[in-house]
């Protein structure tokens, strides 16, 4: 059982089985059980709990199962509380039926009403279980707070979960949080993962995002799954930590390392933005090919994604669109993928009509980068007829979504030169909204509308901070523009 213990036997006992008198000595088993087992024969309860104790829980070459439980059922039946506690464990391991659960229940009641702690933790799980006893959360909560007093951790947990719901109890936050932070500095993962969580969801506690990072650290070093997963996307955003996509990376790869099939898309997702190692790459490539050999076909997509661009393997085009036909019946980004490799001809035979066709697929999937795409062979007439009011649809559907790109193209649209009415004032706004996401052609853009008033509205101040800021980026016909600017002032 949890934090089980041989008990509380007399100081004279213990000092000659466990050498107490001498803490440094290492632990003697052999001998330890030699005296247990004589104190045993003579009839002492308690030295038959710990002979048990040390049959079942010491080195593996002197376990001894049967005998051990023979020995709890004698100490329990000369009502010593360790054996009780010993004996009903053992009766716990083979309950099957109320009645056997009954019994169990029985003995760990008698060992908790003689203060052991171990006891009175079970009777908590038994009791909120109903397991040989009626379900009874009140009754529970006490149980675990006893044992909590005493130092078990899972009940300093379960208490402090129990405080934190008002399940059994008044809610109390600043007492489970109390609860929580004892069994987490004890070594529990669980309880160290809810503290954290606590203090980074906020709400009962005020939100405190580095105290947060702390525990959930503690959790995710003790193999806490979520405190882990949790970690790495506080380094991916530098939510309360210093942001550090390696640090993520590491994260979550500890989690795939461990068969975590989740942390492997997550670890795929950070390899596909270019944000883990060139081993994580390699692995991850791997994994996605041995998955798409078995008919995934999402693993399929990413395996194909990871030949058109290198990442992991040698970069093979052709391949890569073998792999993405074969998802994009059933992934809409494949569609996106396999439209992109038509287009520009990458391992297959450039085919606008059939490209037009997939992307259009993808968009309607609601691929964003699909409907930014397909929008553009609307306008310029690729592969199909020209047909300007259904791209603004598309760029507006991924605009609204905050593709940049759909911005800027909106900005030019209503700009004129296409066939759909002029709004100038519409232009700017969508040159602003992607202006202010970093768009340097849309900069460059709002910069000339703002100088000549084409919206309604001229500001030549402004003007000229948003030309610096597209040449800034790279928008070198900005350069112009300033010039520009600075003759006619």
């Amino acid at each position: 059982g949890p934090d089980a213990a041989p008990g509380r036997l007399g100081n004279t006992v213990a000092a000659s089985l466990f050498n107490a008198l001498n803490e440094t000595a290492p632990p003697d088993f052999e001998k330890a059980a030699m005296w247990a087992r004589r104190a045993a024969e003579a009839g002492s309860a308690d030295a038959q709990a710990l002979l048990a104790y040390l049959l079942t829980s010491g080195p593996v070459e002197m376990r001894d199962e049967p005998e051990a439980e023979r020995l709890y059922a004698a100490s329990a039946e000369a009502k010593c509380a360790q054996g009780q506690l010993g004996h009903g464990i053992a009766l716990l391991r083979h309950a099957r039926t109320p009645e056997q659960y009954e019994v169990v229940a029985l003995h760990m009641a008698q060992a908790a009403a003689s203060g052991v702690s171990t006891a009175q933790y079970l009777m908590g799980a038994l009791t909120e279980q109903g397991n040989g006893i009626a379900i009874d959360p009140v009754g529970a909560t006490e149980f675990y707070r006893l044992a909590a007093a005493q130092g078990v951790r899972n009940a300093q947990l379960r208490y402090g979960l129990a405080l934190l719901h008002g399940k059994g109890a008044d809610a109390d936050p600043v007492m489970a949080e109390s609860w929580l932070r004892r069994a987490a500095i004890a070594g529990d993962a669980e309880a160290a993962a809810t503290v954290g969580q606590l203090y980074a969801k906020g709400g009962v506690l005020p939100a405190n995002m580095a105290e947060a990072a702390i525990w959930l650290k503690r959790a995710a070093e003790a193999g806490h799954a979520g405190a882990a997963r949790t970690l790495g996307a506080m380094h991916m955003t530098g939510d309360g930590v210093v942001k550090d996509p390696a640090e993520a990376a590491n994260w979550i790869r500890r989690l795939a390392a461990g068969g975590d099939v989740q942390s492997r898309f997550e670890l795929a997702a950070l390899v596909l933005q270019g944000e883990a190692s060139p081993a994580d790459s390699e692995a991850t490539a791997a994994w996605f090919r041995t998955e798409a050999e078995t008919g995934d076909l999402v693993a399929a997509f990413n395996f194909g994604v990871c030949l058109a661009e290198g990442i992991g393997v040698e970069r093979d085009e052709a391949a890569a669109a073998v792999w993405l036909r074969k998802a994009a019946d059933s992934v809409p980004n494949a569609r996106y993928w396999y439209g992109r490799l038509l287009i520009e001809g990458r391992g297959v035979v450039q085919d606008a009509v059939l490209a037009r066709a997939w992307l259009g697929r993808a968009a309607e999937d609601d691929v964003v980068d699909a409907q930014l795409a397909f929008g553009e062979m609307l306008v310029n007439g690729r592969g199909g007829p020209r047909d300007h009011p259904a791209a603004v649809t598309m760029f507006r559907r991924a605009a609204n979504r905050g593709h940049v790109g759909a911005m800027f193209a909106l900005g030019a649209m209503f700009g004129g030169g296409h066939e759909l009415m002029w709004d100038r004032i519409a232009a700017q706004d969508w040159f602003q909204a992607a202006a202010e996401r970093g768009h340097p052609h849309a900069q460059m853009m709002l910069g000339r509308y703002l100088a000549r008033g084409l919206g309604g509205s001229r500001d030549k101040a402004a003007a000229r901070g948003w030309f610096e800021r597209a040449l800034a980026g790279g928008q070198a016909e900005a350069k112009l523009d300033l010039a520009a600017l600075s003759a006619a002032a």
